[in-house]
This record gives structure tokens, C-alpha cells and sequence, in this order.
């Protein structure tokens, strides 16, 4: 009797005993995960902003399991696969992230507030100082964007669905989810919570990458900055009206993932202050808080432990290293191009994980040649690598939805 109260008190431990041994050991593993995420946050190995509340979401989702009507077990966090209206709103009203989900998930809306606030950092003149090389390193760096389809394919997965988790080679973590959204629906859970997860190699992996393909002689090799004029904040508005304009009337479908980038460099050229301040720091901070926190809670057993997760984690993986090898292979070109006047790890910057690959650049430049500055070249080709993602993601909604 009193084991039984026991285990209706903590139904948490009681569930772990109730569901199949390899959901309860999965649940456990995630909870130890997410302990490791938090922890690898909190030391700076993997991006922090993102890491430490998906980490925490991660370990309290698969902590917090409790019987439901029914017998079954389930949390009270959120339902990503509720969809009928009179569900949604019963279930608004009992689950905790709910809201949030439903109101900015499921419609791609917190993805182009996080682009909102991205846009307000960025500084496309970097882009417009050096215009040839930005683009044809970023254009290499989709290389992990492109092959990755294909392999998919042919590993079963549909069209829609490979593409999808090839996005995860633009190292852009809205673009993956607003994607996943428009193609697999089905999928948007795993494929999102994989290629933020994976965000994190290119912060703790790619430093590793670089020294194995590109020697320390030329990671050292100083960039001219001072070698273009200057941009004027008109020239840069321009820029973003006019390339807005276009890439909307090229592929409406991503429209809205344009608007929300050229809105914020908009914003940021105008000089409008107190926009700046509210994309910046409160759209920005805030969608980005309550992303990586939903997607820690999305991480339950159940939902990662379904078989076709290993192909995600598998091509997500290959996305991210083809693509850090195609922008290598673009540095290169253009090191021969300039006859050895032109460091290649730059073009690892055009994985437009911004500013992470770009800081890593920098950082590791500084390692084998202190005093160079490359982080002008690299921001270019880094902000390049944002548009033609966004391109390849509307590319890929036009011609598979």
C-alpha cells in the first residue's frame, strides 16, 4: 500500500516503471544530455544562449512524465502534434508551452523574429565592400545544403523531407525550422531539435576541421582592411530594399523570411533607435530564449527514440561537415586566385552560423599569426552565406510544396 502511494505521489519515477524499458532508458539518457548541454553551455564549449534553457528543457520534459486520461503517460509542457481546433484549445488552456507553440511555432513565426533581430546586427556593407568573394564563398558553403538531398533520398526518406533536413548544412537554425514547417511537417520536431543541436559543432567542432585541412601558415596570412571604400548607411539601405524586393518577387513562399532579415538591416541603416533596441534585444533575446527553451521540452523519449531520428542525426552531421569542407574548397579557390594572397579559412565563415563562424575565424587566425584581422572578410562572406541559405530554403518550398 504504501509502495503504491509512493508511486502515485511521484509519478514521475512511477512512469519510468510503466513505459517500455527503451523509452524509460531513453528518458534517462536525455535527462543525463541535458545535463551535459547546461554544462557545456555554462563553459562556453557550445553556444550558451542556446545550450543552457534547451539543456534544462530537455532534462525537466523527460523528468516530468505522469499518467494521463487513460493510463497514459504523457507531460503537460506541450503537444506538437495536436491540430484540430477544438484540441487546440483545450490543450491551450492545460499545457504550459502550449501558447507559445501554437501561436509562434507551427506558424514559422518565431523564426522570423529571431531573422528580425539577426537583421539589426548585420552589417551589409561588409557583403558590398567585397561582393565576389562574400558570394562565391558562401555559394561553396552550401556544398553540405545541396549534397545531402540526394543522399537523403536515396536513404528512403521523401523529397520533401530530405530537403528539409538538408537545410541543416546552412548552419541556420530558423531557416531549418521554417522549412521543416512549409515541408515536413510530420518531421519539424526532430529536424529542428537536430540542427540546433548541431549548431553547437560548428562552435566546438569546426575549430578541429580547420586544423586538419588548412596548415598553420596559411590561417596566418594577414587580409588587407582598408583596401575598398566606405559604405555609406544609404548605399546599405538600398542594398536591402532593393535585394528584399527582389528575392521576394523570386520566391514569395520564403517572403516572409526576407521581410523579417531586410526589415531589421532597414531598421538598422535608418538609424531608428528604438527599433534597433526592440529587435535587438527584445525580439531577438526573447524568441531566442523561448526557442531553444520549446525545444528542449520537444525532446521527449518518445518523439527521438522513432527510428527515422538516425538518419536526421546521420545527414544532419554530413550536412554540416560537407558544408564546412565546400567553404574550405572556396577559400582555397580563392587562395589560388589571389596567388597565395589570400587566406582560405575564410571560407569556412560562409556557414552562416552568424557571427559564430566568423568569430572562429578570427580566433583562430589570431592563434597562428597574432595581430592579423581577417574578421571584415569573414562577416562578409558570413552575412553571404544567410542569403543564399534563405535563397536555397525558398529554392526548395517553390519547387517541393
Amino acid at each position: 500500500m504504501n509502495g503504491i502511494a509512493f508511486l502515485d505521489l511521484f509519478q514521475g519515477i512511477a512512469t519510468l516503471f510503466a513505459q517500455e524499458p527503451k523509452i524509460a532508458i531513453g528518458r534517462v539518457v536525455l535527462m543525463l544530455l541535458g545535463f551535459l548541454l547546461v554544462y557545456l553551455g555554462k563553459k562556453e564549449v557550445l553556444e550558451p544562449l542556446l545550450m543552457i534553457p534547451m539543456g534544462l528543457g530537455m532534462s525537466a520534459v523527460n523528468a516530468g512524465v505522469l499518467f494521463l486520461d487513460g493510463g497514459k503517460t504523457g507531460t503537460i509542457f506541450v503537444d506538437p502534434l495536436v491540430s484540430s481546433t477544438d484540441a487546440v484549445m483545450n490543450i491551450l488552456q492545460i499545457d504550459w508551452l502550449q501558447p507559445i507553440y501554437t501561436m509562434m511555432f507551427s506558424n514559422g513565426l518565431i523564426a522570423c523574429l529571431v531573422f528580425m533581430g539577426i537583421g539589426v546586427l548585420l552589417d551589409v556593407g561588409f557583403v558590398m565592400a567585397r561582393p565576389f568573394q562574400s558570394m562565391i564563398l558562401a555559394l561553396f558553403a552550401e556544398l553540405g545544403t545541396v549534397l545531402v538531398f540526394p543522399i537523403g533520398v536515396m536513404l528512403g526518406m521523401t523529397e520533401r523531407e530530405a530537403a528539409s533536413v538538408a537545410m541543416i548544412g546552412g548552419a541556420d537554425g530558423p531557416m531549418v525550422l521554417f522549412t521543416s514547417l512549409m515541408l515536413a511537417k510530420d518531421l519539424f520536431v526532430p529536424i529542428t531539435v537536430v540542427g540546433y543541436l548541431y549548431l553547437g559543432l560548428t562552435y566546438g567542432g569546426y575549430p578541429y576541421l580547420i586544423k586538419l585541412l588548412i596548415p598553420k601558415r596559411l590561417r596566418g596570412i594577414p587580409m588587407p582592411v582598408g583596401d575598398v571604400r566606405k559604405i555609406t548607411s544609404s548605399q546599405k539601405l538600398v542594398f536591402a530594399v532593393v535585394i528584399c524586393t527582389l528575392l521576394c518577387l523570386l520566391f514569395p513562399v520564403a517572403a516572409p523570411l526576407f521581410l523579417s532579415l531586410f526589415v531589421g538591416v532597414a531598421v538598422r541603416e535608418s538609424g531608428l533607435v528604438n527599433f534597433q533596441n526592440l529587435l535587438s534585444e527584445t525580439f531577438l533575446y526573447g524568441a531566442t530564449f523561448f526557442l531553444a527553451l520549446t525545444l528542449g521540452v520537444l525532446c521527449e523519449a518518445s518523439t527521438l527514440l522513432d527510428p527515422v531520428v538516425l538518419k536526421l542525426l546521420l545527414l544532419g552531421c554530413l550536412a554540416l561537415l560537407f558544408s564546412a569542407i565546400g567553404g574550405i574548397i572556396g577559400g582555397y579557390v580563392l587562395y589560388f586566385w589571389y596567388k597565395g594572397k589570400y587566406n582560405p579559412m575564410i571560407g569556412i565563415a560562409g556557414v552562416s552560423c552568424v557571427p559564430t563562424t566568423a568569430k572562429i575565424v578570427q580566433k583562430m587566425a589570431t592563434e597562428a599569426n597574432p595581430g592579423v584581422m581577417i574578421m571584415p572578410h569573414a562577416l562578409g562572406a558570413n552575412i553571404s552565406g544567410v542569403i543564399t541559405t534563405a535563397i536555397l530554403a525558398g529554392i526548395y518550398v517553390a519547387l517541393l510544396r
